[in-house]
């Protein structure tokens, strides 16, 4: 199971109970509203932005969505945690997305899956608050797949994002452990998340430092410059 589409998801099931704020006045949003999919897929890095031997694919969005029902978490204020195993992108979800697998040669732990998320003006802030929300009320729940602990990690915030988060989520299922560690960052109206996987009972490792540099550079290069 590829950890992209749970955790992109994640990010957007959280959002749900939020209040969408006012548009962000940190920067200056790209115009969002405009966003198509070949638009947001403009967004995403390339091999030519990374160094060599990293390659991007580029994903259909959702095809390793899980397709059976959602297990259900004994701790109910987690549930949004599991109904990421099933996403649904109604109209809380994003007006569009790209979805990418950065690998370099030679070494797959340290690929990154990668979601770009552009929203309605506003609703970015919301989906990263709610984010948030899920994280401070769940450490450890169960459900019949197995265990689940939900970690936050101290993160600062990466140059070309207005904010961001950090967290690991380990799966005890079977008698096997896997963890996935993902890095949601805001960029205006656009929510990117960064992540990256161990099925080998180890800590998921850190996304790399500079394929994220890359990706947030390009995001921050898409922003109209001031008026004159």
């Amino acid at each position: 199971m590829r950890p992209l589409p749970v955790l992109a998801a994640l990010a957007l099931t959280a959002g749900c109970a939020a209040a969408p704020p006012a548009p962000s006045a940190d920067r200056a949003g790209t115009p969002a509203a405009g966003y198509d999919a070949a638009a947001v897929r403009a967004l995403a890095v390339t091999d030519a932005d990374l160094a060599a031997g990293w390659h991007v694919t580029v994903m259909q969005p959702g095809q390793s969505d899980i397709s059976s029902p959602p297990e259900t978490a004994d701790v109910p204020a987690c549930q949004p945690v599991l109904d990421a195993l099933t996403p649904s992108k109604g109209a809380a979800g994003p007006l569009a997305e790209a979805d990418l697998d950065i690998a370099r040669e030679g070494d797959s732990p340290a690929s990154v899956y990668t979601a770009i998320l552009a929203f309605r003006p506003g609703r970015a802030a919301a989906v990263h608050a709610g984010l948030d929300q899920v994280l401070d009320r769940c450490r450890a729940f169960g459900s019949a797949a197995g265990r689940h602990l939900l970690t936050r990690l101290d993160t600062p915030t990466p140059g070309g994002a207005d904010a961001a988060t950090a967290f690991t989520l380990t799966n005890e299922t079977g008698g096997a452990t896997f963890a996935q560690r993902a890095l949601v960052t805001r960029t205006g109206d656009v929510l990117t998340v960064f992540t990256t996987l161990d099925a080998e009972g180890r800590p998921a490792p850190e996304p790399d430092r500079e394929v994220v540099r890359a990706q947030l550079e390009k995001l921050g290069g898409s922003r109209p410059g001031p008026a004159h």
